[in-house]
């Protein structure tokens, strides 16, 4: 596959990469957590209107909190770049030569000498806006986000919810035409295959072994569930009689 290609298929997927992270992470939690909750459900041998009524509550309350701590973190972040970037325009243009000595030790440091240093940090020092944005990565080791905060928690609810109310389908089912057997097992069947899905789309994202991530998901909501299941198996003994 030649360069063109890769480059027409990226940008293809772009919009649907740039939140791509986003919606996998908020999809592995809406999957983790609701599933918890209809194991926990499961082990106290609650009916199946109750574990609904807890999954949602679970799922619109969760993914509401989790859409906007991604939100405000993603707020904070740009904020705090914007504030740091003001106060490195601040320094270029009132104190010059020292800002121009730090570019200078970094470039220094990556290798560069004598007459080459010293025209790569002219080059640098003739755009202030280009100057800034050296200081901005290479002193502070900041690099800016330019996606959208509103857009960064849309992503995380709506997977979180996508992929969370996976675990609340069959017991739905069950609630208007009765299945009567086997629904934690068909849940659990259903749940595991969106972790393959969801734990594939992960590797992708991060660009590591798939069959790890797949496992690693699978993994996180199977000890979740297991915790859960004997929590409520627990807390039936107590408070059931």
């Amino acid at each position: 596959m030649n360069e063109r290609v890769l480059h027409q298929e990226s940008e293809r997927f772009g919009k649907l990469q740039e939140y791509m992270r986003e919606f996998v992470y908020g999809g592995i939690d809406g999957a983790v957590t609701t599933f918890a909750v209809v194991a926990g459900g499961f082990g106290a041998n609650l009916d199946t209107g109750i574990i609904i009524i807890l999954g949602f509550a679970n799922l619109l309350a969760d993914g509401f909190s989790m859409s906007v701590g991604a939100y405000l973190s993603a707020k904070t972040d740009r904020e705090n770049f914007k504030k740091h970037e003001k106060i490195e325009y601040w320094e270029v243009e009132n104190i010059p030569e020292k800002e121009r000595e730090e570019i200078r030790e970094i470039y220094e440091a990556k290798g560069f000498k004598g007459e080459l240093l010293e025209k790569v940090v002219d080059q640098i020092c003739s755009d202030k806006d280009l100057w800034v944005a050296e200081m901005m990565k290479d002193e502070l080791e900041m690099m800016e986000e330019n996606k959208s905060p509103f857009k960064i928690g849309l992503a995380t609810l709506i997977s979180f919810i996508l992929v969370g109310f996976i675990p609340l389908l069959v017991y739905l089912i069950d609630f208007f035409s009765p299945i009567d057997k086997h629904l934690f097992l068909f849940t659990s069947i259903l749940t595991g295959l969106a972790f393959i899905i969801i734990g594939w789309m992960k590797s992708w994202v991060n660009q590591t072994a798939a069959g790890k991530s797949i496992f690693e998901t699978l993994g996180l909501g199977l000890l979740a569930a297991i915790v859960a299941f004997y929590v409520g198996d627990l807390l039936e003994g107590f408070f059931i009689k």
